[in-house]
């Protein structure tokens, strides 16, 4: 119990140093194409992992769609912080600060992933010839043909000068691609469901790159700027575990060709599941045996899901989630001690763990072990 507590202190001091010092910061001038604003940079960064967020924050205008657009909760948040580390590979977080994209309007992103349509269609959407820019196929008239393009996702990046000035420095763009393509053939009537192998899907997606890019040339302010555009590919509407970024390429400055296309080997796995049976066999077992002694806690419990994620084949950070009925806060902060055990016994130092206890009530404890951290922080939610 003392021990727990004096855990739960440590993590709250924790967060409390990493709390942003806003009486540091640096104030800066915005350099942009019509006008010059003043801007703050925080002087305080969380972690190497993120890039600092220039101030005033100023939302894309296409924020909220990607809501609509991406398939679960999971894949939402992996788009938008995988997009940062496939940024981290050609733009230092130290030297750049992170903006929302400004440049692709909301009416854009939503005409970009219409499909192209026919004549009769635009008639009937009440579209222009111009508004006929879709980038995914055209119908062929039961809409089995599949939509490749769920969303595009805009990223800014701007660097600082020696005359404290900052400006635009690089974008880097993230196209989801759907490996299930959903689909009605009458209005209001059942949905179907096509999977689209991985190989049709990466060569639409760099086709679409590749043509993604030349319209952004076309804006003023991205004529001479680097780019880079990634490929994500998310997962069907059920599943668990978020998908991944599998490709990118980067155009420099001026230029309106991708170069050569990178790979991005990560992957997130679910644990216990086939994929990780067949993959990643030993990590599973070490998952299995904490699930084993965290079941043997309950009579009659099987609850413990895993979520393990992959860098080029080597377990990076393990996410688990254990759904409890608690009768009492004493039990929950006995069995959360017990856990943390656990957490430290079955699992190498060179990953990070993170294991969320919940109850019908909300979150009862969280349990964070960083990467080779021979301690762990604990809280207690109160």
């Amino acid at each position: 119990m003392k021990k727990i507590m004096l855990l739960a202190l440590s993590l709250s001091l924790f967060l409390a140093g990493c709390a942003p010092k806003f009486n540091k910061q640096d104030e800066v001038v915005h350099e942009k194409q019509d006008a010059n604003e003043k801007a703050i940079i925080p002087n305080y960064k969380i972690s190497d992992k993120y890039y600092r967020t220039i101030l005033p924050f100023k939302p894309s205008e296409s924020r909220g769609l990607v809501v609509a657009n991406i398939n679960s909760r999971y894949d939402i948040n992996e788009f938008e912080t995988g997009l940062m580390r496939v940024a981290q590979n050609t733009l230092d977080p130290d030297k750049y600060l992170f903006q929302e994209g400004q440049y692709l309007k909301r009416q854009t992103v939503r005409l970009w992933l219409n499909r192209k349509f026919t004549a009769e269609q635009l008639k009937e959407k009440k579209l222009t010839e111009d508004e006929n820019i879709g980038l995914n196929p055209l119908d062929n008239g039961d809409n089995e043909n599949p939509q490749y393009l769920a969303h595009i996702l805009e990223h800014n990046y701007l660097v600082k000068n020696e005359e404290g000035k900052v400006k635009l420095g690089g974008v880097v763009i993230g196209l989801a691609l759907n490996s299930v393509y959903y689909y009605q053939k009458i209005q209001y009537g059942p949905t179907y469901e096509t999977k689209i192998s991985h190989a049709t899907l990466e060569k639409e997606g760099k086709k679409i790159a590749e043509e993604v890019l030349n319209r952004l040339r076309t804006i003023d302010e991205l004529k001479d700027v680097p780019i880079t555009i990634a490929l994500f590919e998310q997962q069907s509407k059920t599943s668990v575990v978020p998908g991944n970024f599998f490709a990118y390429a980067n155009a420099s400055k001026g230029i309106s060709n991708l170069g050569s296309w990178e790979k991005v080997d990560e992957q997130y796995v679910q644990f216990p599941s086939t994929a990780a049976t067949e993959l990643h066999r030993d990590d599973l077992t070490s998952f299995l045996n904490f699930k084993q002694d965290v079941e043997s806690y309950f009579p009659n419990f099987n609850g413990v899901i895993g979520r393990a994620f992959y860098v080029r084949g080597q377990l990076q950070e393990l996410s688990i989630n254990i759904p409890i009925q608690f009768y009492g806060k004493a039990e929950g902060i006995g069995f959360t001690q017990y856990v943390t055990g656990l957490v430290m016994q079955h699992f190498p130092e060179y990953i990070s763990v993170q294991v969320s206890v919940t109850s019908v009530y909300g979150p009862e404890a969280l349990i964070v072990r960083k990467a080779n951290s021979n301690e762990p922080f604990v809280h207690i939610y109160q």
